[in-house]
């Protein structure tokens, strides 16, 4: 139940990051991106099965305690529970954390509370702390490249870009006194002309290439490449929990495959919105080609890591590649930005604090 818990955490806090610049670019409804995001996690967990074993074994927890611990569930228990409620908390608060850094720092606090000063933190380097601290680096600086060089194509060939022109009338109201005391109302209307907010209108791109529509092709590219974000966040997160009941042997590993993404659906689709406003609406402006940008990047790096075994958090490669698009655009959005990351720092210290109380307490009793 606590694994099924941590799933079901994920999938609230982890979902809607791949569909996240679809919602934001003002591509689809939050209904419409929710249920792309949860097929294609779902389709990435089934992949995960064949794909990914050795993230299977990475989070057993075998090397950093003694297996003879790391297999029961009085070790795997607290781990679940608390990265679990690490993430949940989070995703409450509308925070995008890695739930790859709360199943570490859950590791650690357990760890640290059953064997003490012989945990094994050096089976945490290489392995874990090196692709977690620099896949983000390497997001930013791949999606800002790769916008750099669509923005360059686009100009070299002419592309424009078309942004709508809002005209309507504008009733104004005045408060007219009266010898009697009492309000009288006037109202005037005018014509006003604006140029269109992101939320008013979609900036659009014009022409065509080989007879189709530019901007038809770009939006057909952009869910493709959301759904492909969302298959490569199931295919590198599903393996992570699954470790936890592989290990104490509760199910085969195709059996808990399922009940990990189904528990990651249901979570996406019942708690994603908080986060889901976070990431699509605060941290950047985005349109289609933006989004398009920052999703291949995302795919790239984690589709790959998932295959060589590296723990990557989707979480931070995904919030990475949108923050090389704002660094280029300059639409970034410094506060939302600098509190993301003071999130991310809090994560590991939280989840090893809450694991430790956990396990001391499942222990106790």
């Amino acid at each position: 139940m606590a694994t099924v818990f941590l799933a079901y955490s994920n999938g609230a806090n982890d979902n809607f990051k791949g569909v996240a610049t679809l919602f934001g670019s003002g591509s689809v409804n939050y209904k419409t991106a929710i249920w792309l995001a949860t097929l294609a996690t779902f389709a990435g967990s089934v992949a995960s099965i064949y794909l990914a074993d050795t993230l299977v074994h990475n989070f057993s927890g075998k090397g950093l305690v003694p297996d003879i611990i790391a297999g029961t569930p009085e070790f795997m228990m607290p781990v679940a529970m608390g990265a679990a409620l690490t993430v949940f908390v989070a995703t409450i608060l509308g925070l995008p954390i890695s739930t790859t850094h709360s199943l570490i720092g859950a590791l650690i606090g357990a760890g640290l509370m059953a064997v003490g000063d012989k945990l094994n933190i050096s089976a945490l380097g290489n392995s874990f702390f090196l692709p977690l601290v620099f896949s983000p680096f390497i997001a930013i600086a791949l999606a800002a490249l790769i916008y750099i060089v669509f923005r360059y194509v686009r100009l070299k060939f002419g592309i424009s870009k078309e942004t709508c022109v809002c005209i309507g009338n504008t009733e104004t109201v005045s408060v007219l006194p009266q010898p009697t005391s009492v309000l009288a109302f006037n109202s005037t209307a005018s014509l006003k002309i604006k140029v269109g907010e992101t939320n008013d209108c979609i900036e659009r791109y014009s022409g065509s290439f080989f007879g189709i529509r530019l901007q038809k092709m770009v939006d057909i590219a952009h869910y493709f490449s959301a759904a492909a974000v969302s298959f490569a966040r199931g295919l590198n997160d599903t393996p992570k929990i699954v470790a936890l009941l592989i290990v104490i042997e509760a199910l085969n590993i195709k059996y808990g495959m399922a009940i990990v993404a189904t528990g990651m659906a249901l979570g996406g689709l019942i708690n994603a919105k908080k986060v889901a406003n976070t990431l699509g609406k605060k941290i950047t402006k985005l349109n289609h080609g933006q989004g398009f940008s920052a999703n291949i990047v995302t795919s790239f790096l984690v589709i790959v890591a998932s295959k060589m075994g590296m723990p990557v958090s989707t979480t931070h490669v995904s919030v990475g590649s949108l923050f090389g698009i704002g660094l280029i655009s300059k639409e970034g959005n410094k506060s939302v930005i600098t509190t993301i990351l003071m999130s991310w720092l809090l994560t590991l210290p939280v989840a090893i604090i809450c694991t430790s109380i956990l396990y001391y307490l499942f222990i106790s009793t």
